[in-house]
């Protein structure tokens, strides 16, 4: 059976990956992108999802062996059309499942444009999975939300970027470097890369200091009344005006 097949190799290829990371000193990003499928009537899918948390979770085994920490990506397609893993919710279907089996050392990669493309919010998924201890490596972009553009950080999605960062800091967000880190995933195939990396990582800081300057104890108080408006003249008021 060709899916078989395909499983078989994927769970190789993720073991061989783990252990490669082990000797680097490394943890590893899984992004599944090509476990899915294209048509209705394609796929035999409680045994395709099976297969594919019995793979993932054979290399789960194999990192922790390796002292070595798996972040799980989402993307709801591309290459395959419909993607096993596309949001938030099946990634912690994958992660709560293998927990069941004692596999602790799964967090959650999140991929920015790959949660604005879903219409997933930034910052609530930030503060769910930092709650549930599931928060991992960051991948800063922006885009427009209907393709993955792996724009510059803060170049759409400007305010919910900006809430994200909040909700990072609250959750103390890069406390643990080895785990906690923000890279860049772009794609600046119109731009000079090197500028595009550069203003990314300015915009980044700039959107930071910030959610640094927002009165956080103020904003907690607006947020508990649910006060939009007032919450908006603490943001606005850290942007200068």
């Amino acid at each position: 059976m060709r899916a078989f097949g395909v499983a078989v190799f994927f769970a190789t290829v993720l073991r061989a990956a783990a252990s490669f990371a082990g000797e680097l000193g490394a943890n590893f990003i899984i992004w599944p992108g090509i476990e899915g499928y294209n048509y209705p009537f394609q796929t035999p899918y409680r045994e395709t999802w099976a297969r594919f948390v019995d793979g993932i979770g054979e290399a789960a085994q194999r990192a922790r062996e390796r002292g070595v920490t798996i972040f799980l990506e989402h993307k709801n397609s591309e290459p395959a059309m419909k993607i096993l893993m596309r949001n938030v919710g099946m990634t912690l279907h994958v992660i709560h499942k293998l927990r069941a089996q004692g596999l602790d050392n799964v967090k959650v990669n999140m991929d920015w444009q790959h949660l604005i493309m879903n219409g997933e919010n930034l910052a609530e998924y930030a503060a769910m999975l930092a709650a549930e201890g599931l928060l991992g490596h960051q991948h800063a972009n922006s885009g427009w939300g209907t393709f993955d553009d792996d724009n510059m950080v803060g170049a759409t999605a400007f305010m919910e970027t900006l809430e994200l960062a909040v909700e990072l800091r609250r959750a103390g967000y890069g406390e643990d470097p080895a785990q906690e880190r923000l890279g860049f995933d772009l794609y600046p195939y119109t731009e000079d890369a090197v500028a595009a990396v550069k203003r990314s990582v300015l915009q980044w800081r700039f959107i930071d200091g910030v959610a640094a300057r927002i009165d956080d104890a103020a904003l907690r108080e607006a947020q508990q009344a649910k006060d939009a408006v007032r919450a908006y003249e603490l943001v606005y008021a850290a942007l200068g005006a």
